[in-house]
């Protein structure tokens, strides 16, 4: 890898393909090894003097707490919403613009982060070029450049895969429950590997349904026992609660973070039933053991091994809970929470909804665990935002299946 002045001026060469039907088994694994053969290396930027946040919104909060976190400089704030942007506190006075607003010199030198990830990247950049921004790349792609500094993982790349990668992968594609979830797993795959942005016109990537499908929906009943393992600050909590319309037996809520745990439990210390919720504390893990935790990043605080933060990890096995949907957003550590659930799993038999898109984990290893330890099951996944984000993994017992 280059010095950091030489890495300025690399812009990986981001690519769009258009596909016109959803792949059956048979065409996935032609694609499948389509993608491995093509030869691609990915380099992340890095910024050089100051960066541009294009997008307002949720993930460009987060950026701005990311580089705050790291001291570097924002610029700026591109919206097209830019005439209100310097009036709220979050952004604390910061210069804002439209895109073709912002001054010439900050569009031809700035690096300018992309904190959009509900419609494609590629158009979007292209678009951005034409407007004069001479250098563009996701928010998340910038962030691997800081890795050791910040725990923050969204913008991994896959290297080649061995030979044993590639057949594995081929697997949990031949296992997925419908073709929809080919798709979506190849659109992870092209992305993470050859940072391709597929575009199925019969797999649409849907972010307002992220964990609530309609395949998980039409399960749902009136006395669930919902367990919620990374609540944040319980936003996937309350949806829930409306999707079952305020019909439940239980509600957990897990979150090791004190910051969003303070959220969370006066979110839902608002609810109706609210004496049917409980909010731990936990790291939940595959064992009980000491972890290190980096607390007070927001959505990203997460086990990491230069945490701020000397904690107790626990099983979800040793908590004794008895969830009828199980839910896991946990930045990558996902598998060993399952593997430290299999009593719980094997008792209660969970429907299972796990992020998959934080680690090289969720390309096989993830899945097929999930495939290999699930008996009589249902697997789909879905992509629900673009650069290999928001990815789920659902895992919904047969007798569910049928009674819906």
């Amino acid at each position: 890898m280059g010095s950091d002045h030489e890495r300025r001026n690399v812009v990986t060469p981001y690519s769009r393909r258009l596909l016109d039907t959803n792949p059956t088994c048979t065409d996935a694994g032609r694609l499948l090894t389509s993608l491995c053969e093509t030869p691609f290396v990915f380099t992340s930027p890095v910024v050089d003097g100051s960066v541009a946040l294009y997008g307002a919104g949720n993930m460009g909060q987060m950026a701005r707490d990311y580089f705050g976190f790291l001291k570097i400089p924002i610029s700026c704030v591109i919206d097209q919403r830019f005439k209100s942007v310097p009036d709220e506190d979050r952004w604390n006075g910061l210069p804002a613009f439209s895109p073709t607003t912002a001054p010439i010199n900050i569009r031809k030198d700035t690096l300018l982060a992309v904190c959009v990830a509900t419609s494609p990247y590629v158009e979007l950049a292209d678009t951005l070029r034409g407007l004069g921004w001479q250098r563009v790349a996701p928010f998340y792609d910038i962030s691997e450049s800081y890795r050791a500094q910040h725990p923050l993982s969204n913008g991994w790349y896959a290297p080649p895969f061995t030979e044993n990668e590639s057949m594995m992968i081929g697997q949990v594609l031949s296992q997925w429950a419908d073709d929809r979830s080919r798709a979506h797993h190849l659109q992870f795959v092209a992305w993470r590997r050859l940072r391709q942005e597929w575009i199925l016109s019969n797999a649409e990537v849907i972010p307002e349904n992220r964990f609530f499908i309609p395949e998980i929906v039409s399960t749902l009943g009136s006395n669930e026992y919902f367990v919620d393992v990374g609540a944040h600050v319980g936003s996937i909590s309350h949806r829930f609660l409306a999707e079952v319309n305020n019909q439940f037996h239980r509600i957990v809520a897990i979150e090791p973070d004190s910051r969003n745990r303070t959220a969370l439990s006066s979110s839902l210390s608002q609810v109706e039933n609210r004496n049917r919720i409980e909010v731990l504390p936990h790291i939940v893990g595959a064992t009980h053991a000491p972890c290190d935790f980096f607390e007070g990043l927001g959505y990203p605080s997460q086990r990491c091994e230069f945490g701020d933060t000397k904690a107790t990890m626990v099983t979800l096995d040793e908590l004794d809970l008895s969830p009828t949907v199980l839910k896991l957003h946990l930045e990558g550590w996902e598998l060993e929470a399952l593997k430290g659930a299999t009593k719980t799993i094997e008792r209660c038999r969970p429907t299972i909804m796990a992020t998959s898109y934080h680690n090289a984990l969720g390309l096989w290893e993830l899945p097929h665990w999930l495939m290999s330890n699930c008996e009589q099951y249902s697997f789909y996944m879905r992509q629900h935002t673009w650069c290999g984000t928001g990815c789920v993994i659902y895992a919904i017992p047969s007798e569910k299946m049928t009674a819906a």
